[in-house]
């Protein structure tokens, strides 16, 4: 289990690649990866703006709150499932777990939605190292807009936020 302490909170508030605005600024550059690469989004309000655009995520991390309140709807794509639990400021085994997981199921076809029960905003670490080369990871930053992560350009500044975090 990875823990995120209050010293380095503020490190991982910053957005980790490119912040677009809106999906509509970040939609050309999506396009021209997607479907030939993966696109992983982080939180309801990501993924359910992705859906509404037509770019389904190979991989949707959801935890059906969206701004400390319960989702006003349901995120519905052809998918397999996997519940985990994951608290908030933490990165559990079972959440890395599913994520490899989930990764093993796309290589074989399948979209994953993971449903957390608990908190997924750190959940973008553990997906980019993970993820293959060219992965795009695309969450939300709150009030600004919607961060997309090339993964191959991020992954020394995510090792680096993950050695912040205490191993327990």
């Amino acid at each position: 289990m990875l823990i995120l302490n209050q010293k380095s909170r503020s490190e991982f508030k910053k957005p980790i690649g490119v912040l677009y605005p809106s999906l509509s600024d970040a939609k050309e550059f999506i396009e021209s990866k997607y479907p030939d690469e993966l696109l992983i989004s982080v939180g309801d309000i990501t993924t359910q703006n992705l859906q509404k655009a037509g770019l389904i995520p190979h991989l949707g991390i959801i935890d059906n709150v969206v701004e400390r309140k319960p989702a006003t709807y349901d995120v519905v794509y052809d998918n397999v499932t996997l519940n985990v639990k994951n608290p908030p400021g933490v990165i559990t085994d079972e959440l890395q777990e599913a994520i490899r997981k989930a990764f093993k199921l796309i290589k074989t076809g399948f979209r994953v939605l993971i449903l957390v029960d608990g908190e997924e905003d750190l959940a973008a670490i553990p997906c980019a190292l993970m993820a293959p080369s060219g992965s795009l990871i695309l969450y939300g930053q709150p009030g600004e807009g919607l961060v997309v992560c090339e993964v191959d350009k991020v992954l020394n500044k995510v090792k680096k936020l993950k050695n912040k975090l205490e191993e327990r």
